[in-house]
């Protein structure tokens, strides 16, 4: 028999053991592939919301590039780990060193061969799914399979020099140990030692510490905690379980009453040999899944900004014309000329605005006539106003702003047109976008309206008097491209920051949310895969684990059957040594998500004024149940596996 043929039988021999490496694998693969073929696909300009596609893609690529290469560092070490009796033997029998390296690269590569050409298979065959959804989330009228080979040899490069880069490192493990440490195991002591009161209270302290500057996180402090709170948390995490974690079981082992009861005392005795062997497992798992909830609940959030930027704007489009814009008619008739092409109905309703200075404050105050703001109203389905002579009604820009202004009552006077206005009332809704109109607008009665006669100080007259033309469009997410030439103006006029011969604003909301909506979609789709491949890890690096400790854990079971444990008891004990296994790293993740989604609710009440307590109860949730049910399946091999014995 040859190496190459040892090491085939031996993978083949071996391959329930190996299916949540090989599962993981392909399924990595197959993301990486998935990725590639977007990258490559002929129809992929480089402009708007394909590239972003592709840099966003290209950028998980990389990611999910060094995390698989960590990932299969962990998982073969601890195979190889397992079979140190194996290599022992091997080695007793005569196989030298340098064969036995050699015979690891063997198994190595045909693992990474038939895990690369599933994985491509399965990543061909959903292509079309996947584009499916991708044409969907940019709005492309097609987005085709295709055939090249730039997908299949950027993946295959990849990881052939991935796992050649496993190989060759994951037989150090071997290099250093001699065989008579190969023929005892890996399970060589079940002492508990090396544990430090200082370091354990360093690690709570550190932990609480996080969550405090977490949970008092402000607008002015975000991006200092964000550099902060990091550092702290990830050393508290590590000495919290491999210090904090043994020190309180330490505690609990004290109250013999408690401890020394029936199978309690089997079950924590050898779940704390196991919290200390795989306190830095535990860590990598901690830290894994803390990072997969980040990315999926972060990018969910800003799909619920999506969700909210219809209500912040509730108009179709808007033109606002200022002094000396000549082209203002032209103009406006262009856009409903286009608004007529695409057949899409439309109401225009232009709002004469008047600038003031208000005596009470001493700013700027835009001043809206009654009659035209109603007929607005009555367009878009609101509630019409009608103020009496010398009383005026605020205009919201934000909700924070209509929650503030609720219980305001003000008396002021329009300096320039010498007009008292007593103003104790918000309209309830938001009718205009907040970044297009000043802080302080005011509806006012028709006839307080027409008596404003005078410029705002030091403009002439008429200067300080701009139109609002605000168009409501029902279907407003058909408007893509409409007024497509404006925007290219302002863009330009932006570009060299010369804004004198453009006097008019210009904005879509209709393509704006089509562009929002569709980016978020696009990265949140890659947010999930990349985040699916984080999990399915981190789950597996917990199956690892517990196969480096098979064959222990089969002999203390056949051990205690014959001590007379009946089944329920034995399953009890495995349930006990597992469960910790499985959810101490995870409750640990979900509460430092937790905290992390509490200072981001921070960034987005600054930004868009929104809840993201929804989408963090759904992320987290989901991932729960998702962790459960792998639970109860790693629970069911496990057992069937101890029972094989």
């Amino acid at each position: 028999m040859t190496f190459r043929q040892l090491a085939y039988h031996n993978v083949l021999r071996s391959r329930r053991s190996y299916a949540a490496f090989f599962l993981a694998s392909v399924f990595s693969v197959m993301v990486f592939f998935v990725y590639s073929m977007f990258i490559f696909h002929p129809l992929f300009k480089e402009d708007g919301l394909q590239e972003l596609a592709v840099r966003g893609m290209f950028i998980a690529e990389i990611v999910l590039y060094i995390f698989t290469l960590f990932f299969l560092f962990y998982s073969m070490s601890a195979f190889l780990q397992a079979r140190s009796k194996e290599f022992g033997i091997l080695m007793h029998l005569g196989m030298t060193k340098k064969q036995l390296n050699k015979m690891i690269f063997f198994e190595t590569m045909i693992l990474g061969a038939v895990s690369t050409v599933a994985g491509i298979a399965f990543g061909f065959a959903f292509s079309k799914f996947f584009f499916m959804i991708g044409r969907e989330i940019m709005q492309l009228e097609s987005l085709p399979l295709y055939v090249s080979w730039k997908p299949f040899a950027l993946t295959i490069g990849a990881f052939a020099s991935l796992f050649i880069i496993i190989s060759v490192i994951s037989v150090s493990f071997i290099r250093t140990k001699g065989i008579l440490d190969l023929l005892q195991g890996y399970w060589k002591t079940d002492e508990v030692t090396g544990i430090s009161k200082g370091l354990s209270l360093l690690g709570i302290f550190l932990l609480l510490a996080a969550y405090m500057l977490a949970s008092m996180v402000t607008d002015q402090t975000v991006y200092q905690m964000a550099a902060i709170i990091p550092p702290i948390a990830t050393l508290g995490t590590y000495l919290f379980f491999t210090h904090s974690i043994h020190s309180l079981l330490n505690l609990y082992k004290r109250r013999k009453g408690v401890y020394w009861h029936k199978t309690r005392l089997i079950s924590l005795a050898e779940a704390s040999v196991k919290l200390k062997d795989s306190a830095q497992m535990f860590f990598i798992v901690t830290i894994v899944s803390t990072v997969a909830f980040l990315t999926v609940g972060t990018l969910a959030s800003f799909m619920s900004y999506t969700g909210d930027f219809r209500e912040s704007n509730p108009l179709g489009l808007i033109y606002i014309s200022f002094n000396g814009n000549e082209s203002e008619q032209a103009d406006v008739e262009r856009l409903a000329l286009q608004l007529e092409e695409k057949q899409l109905a439309y109401d225009v309703v232009p709002l004469s605005i008047k600038r003031q200075t208000s005596a009470f404050t001493g700013n700027d105050v835009d001043i809206f006539s009654a009659q035209q703001f109603n007929r607005l109203a009555f367009s878009l389905g609101f509630e019409p106003v009608y103020p009496e002579k010398g009383n005026g009604i605020f205009i919201p820009y934000s909700r924070d702003s209509l929650k503030e202004l609720e219980n305001s009552n003000v008396q002021t006077t329009l300096v320039e047109s010498g007009i008292d206005l007593s103003i104790a009332e918000v309209y309830p809704r938001l009718m205009f976008p907040g970044h297009t109109m000043n802080l302080n607008s005011i509806i006012v009665n028709d006839e307080d309206y027409e008596a404003i006669d005078q410029p705002l100080i030091g403009y002439g007259p008429g200067e300080s008097t701009f139109t609002y033309y605000a168009f409501d469009v029902p279907e407003w997410e058909e408007t893509i491209a409409i007024g497509g030439e404006l925007e290219e103006k302002m863009e330009k006029a932006a570009a060299a920051a010369d804004f004198s011969g453009v006097n008019f604003f210009f904005e879509n909301p209709g393509e704006d949310y089509r562009r929002f909506k569709s980016s978020f979609a696009i990265l949140l789709f890659i947010g999930v895969m990349v985040a699916a491949v984080f999990l399915l890890a981190a789950g597996s690096f917990i199956y690892f684990k517990l196969y480096t400790g098979l064959e222990r854990d089969r002999k203390q079971y056949s051990l205690l059957v014959r001590l007379g444990m009946t089944e329920k008891e034995l399953r009890k004990i495995v349930n006990r040594q597992l469960v910790p296994q499985f959810f101490l790293p995870w409750g640990v993740a979900l509460l430092h998500s937790t905290f992390a989604f509490i200072s981001l609710q921070v960034v987005w009440d600054e930004f868009a004024e929104l809840s993201i307590l929804g989408e963090m109860v759904l992320v987290l949730s989901g991932f729960t149940v998702a962790q459960i049910l792998y639970f109860f399946l790693i629970r069911w091999r496990y057992i069937a596996h101890l029972q094989a014995s």
